[in-house]
């Protein structure tokens, strides 16, 4: 802040964030929109596949995979590579952060310790809510048990406003039942936080891509980066769950709408999520919309359920592209990743389980006692 004959200079808030990000949703987004709101500058560490692997099991994506999604995140500033899994002084020092935000859940490591005891000590560790009813044990559940119950069919497949789930994980293997919660409220005032609330200004070229976006990976990153690159605002079409499931079969979309919608949102890439878009681009949406151009990646158009082709409106306005990101990451494969190693998975579970319950039991022994160190710092 500056003004005549008195300058004064706000020292900025540098926040602290680390963890594996491994599948990364928009439960892992809303921890760090919600710890960029209590600073200025978000410095986020990823965990290695090794530290990964020794304290929790083997992760889904790879580091390099993480790394990248993390960077996408529109609240983060800067990504630290290979970060240690316990949070140290020495690296809040060393990127002279003033504290450090974790979730209101219990992280630990492989011995049983809990990974923020030394920041937490020095009152340098504050927390922010987690966000109910999503986490990767619960994704890594819906793949293996083939579930269907989270999708949102009948008269709530446009809902913005429902009622709870409680399907994210159906047994102990998929969710904890210590810290692992399993309701997911997807509001309109949650839709709210995660928009960037930005409108198109003139003279701006406006792109549009459509389709699942299911379990937001690196795949769709790229191709949302390429897509970008386009034009100068990205507006995103997300099909309803009978739709993608029309199309996709079996028991997808994984993730239902709404969190579909809020993983797509937290993205840098995109200006503005269509829920609920057609499956055919229409002429209503292109006009609507005022859009430029179209863009579909390279996996197969499959035909809308009167046989045509969904793009056959832009097309015919010469306003569609065929992206190739060079990335040929599919949800597929993400679900082929799980099945392959799904003991390790299972086993991975149920040890997360056993620690939590223990680290939980001993929180309410510390908590009744008075001798918590944690500070925390609820920001909706």
């Amino acid at each position: 802040m500056t003004s005549e004959g008195n300058t004064t200079t706000r020292k900025q808030v540098r926040v602290w964030c680390d963890g594996c990000y491994d599948m990364v949703h928009f439960g892992h987004a809303n921890s760090l929109r919600q710890a960029k709101a209590m600073g200025d500058y978000l410095i986020v560490g990823v965990h290695t596949d090794e530290e990964i692997t020794k304290h929790k099991g083997p992760p889904v994506f790879t580091q390099q995979e993480r790394y990248k999604m993390v960077r996408a995140i529109k609240w983060v500033d800067e990504v630290i590579e290979g970060a240690p899994y316990v949070t140290t002084l020495e690296t809040l020092d060393k990127y002279d952060c003033d504290f450090c935000v974790h979730g209101d859940d219990i992280t630990m490591t492989a011995d049983g310790v809990d990974t923020y005891h030394i920041v937490k000590a020095a009152k340098r560790y504050k927390e922010c809510r987690r966000t109910e009813g999503v986490s990767t044990t619960d994704l890594v559940g819906r793949m293996l048990l083939m579930t269907r119950q989270h999708q949102q069919v009948g008269e709530a497949e446009y809902l913005v406003e429902r009622g709870h789930s409680d399907s994210l994980g159906t047994d102990a293997s998929a969710r904890s039942p210590w810290t692992g919660v399993t309701q997911f409220l997807p509001t309109t005032q949650k839709i709210i936080q995660f928009s960037s609330g930005l409108t198109p200004k003139s003279g701006d070229r406006i792109v549009y891509v459509a389709g699942a976006f299911d379990l937001f990976h690196v795949g769709h990153l790229d191709f949302l980066e390429k897509a970008r690159q386009q034009g100068d605002f990205l507006v995103v079409g997300l099909h309803t769950d009978p739709v993608v499931n029309q199309y996709k079969g079996a028991n997808y979309p994984i993730m239902n709408l709404h969190e579909r919608v809020l993983s797509v949102l937290a993205c840098k890439y995109v200006s503005e999520v269509v829920i609920g878009a057609p499956y055919s681009v229409t002429s209503d949406l292109m006009d609507q919309l005022k859009v430029d151009l179209v863009c579909h990646g390279m996996t197969e158009i499959m035909p809308d359920r009167d046989e045509t082709d969904p793009y056959t409106e832009p097309k015919s306005r010469g306003k569609f592209l065929q992206l190739d990101s060079g990335n040929d990451m599919t949800t597929q494969r993400i679900v082929e990743r799980i099945i392959e190693h799904r003991l390790d998975y299972e086993v991975r579970n149920k040890k997360k389980e056993k620690k939590e319950k223990a680290a939980y039991e001993a929180f309410l022994v510390a908590k009744a006692k008075g001798t918590t160190e944690t500070e925390a710092v609820m920001v909706e």
